[in-house]
C-alpha cells in the first residue's frame, strides 16, 4: 500500500451509538445522524474518503427482519461501489442483522464491519469514538467478508454476541 486514498462508506441505522439527549422531552432518542459531527470531523484520515449515508435512525430493540432486509439491500448497493463498508447499529440486536446479512448475501465482495456503543456518543464515557475508528481501521485491511468490531476485538460473523453482563461482545463457536 502506498499513498492511494480508500474510499469507505459508513451505513448508518440508529442505536445508542447515535442517541442524542433531548432536553425538551429529557430523553435520549435517535434523530440524525451525528457521527459526521461528532467523530469524523475530529479525525486524520488523509488517506481515507468517508462517505456517510443514513438508512434509519432506529433502536435496535425495535427492528424486525423488514428493517434488515433494508440494511442487506444498502450494503448490496454500496458494495457495487468496491469499497468498504462500516455499518453503525445498536448493540441490542447488532449480532442478529451481522448474522441476516451473512445469511442472505454470503457472496460480498468487500469487508463490511459492524459496530455499535454502549453509551452514546455525546457521553464524555462513551466508547463510539473507539469502536468506530477500530471499525474502520478493520475496514480497511480485512479481505472481503462480515465482521464486527468492538472493544479492540474484531469477531468473524456469525461468530459473535453481545455479553451484557460483561458490557461487551464476545466469541462463540456454532
Amino acid at each position: 500500500m502506498g499513498n492511494e486514498t480508500l474510499s469507505l462508506t459508513i451505513l448508518t441505522t440508529g442505536g445508542t451509538i447515535e442517541k442524542i439527549y433531548d432536553e425538551f422531552e429529557g430523553s435520549l432518542q435517535n434523530r440524525d445522524t451525528i457521527v459526521k459531527n461528532k467523530i469524523l470531523q475530529k479525525l486524520r484520515l488523509p488517506y481515507t474518503d468517508i462517505q456517510v449515508k443514513a438508512i434509519m435512525a432506529k433502536d435496535s430493540l425495535v427492528m424486525d427482519d423488514h428493517d434488515r432486509a433494508s440494511i442487506l439491500e444498502s450494503i448490496k448497493e454500496y458494495a457495487q461501489t468496491g469499497h468498504p463498508i462500516v455499518v453503525l447499529h445498536g448493540t441490542d440486536t447488532m449480532d442478529q442483522t451481522a448474522r441476516f446479512c451473512f445469511e442472505n448475501f454470503k457472496e460480498i465482495s468487500v469487508p463490511v464491519v459492524f459496530t455499535g456503543a454502549m453509551k452514546p456518543l455525546g457521553f464524555d464515557d462513551s466508547d463510539a469514538a473507539q469502536n468506530v475508528i477500530e471499525a474502520i481501521f478493520a475496514a480497511r485491511i480485512m479481505k472481503p467478508g462480515y465482521y464486527a468490531s468492538f472493544h479492540g476485538k474484531l469477531f468473524t460473523v456469525p461468530l459473535f454476541r453481545k455479553n451484557k453482563a460483561r458490557g461487551t461482545f464476545e466469541e462463540i463457536s456454532l
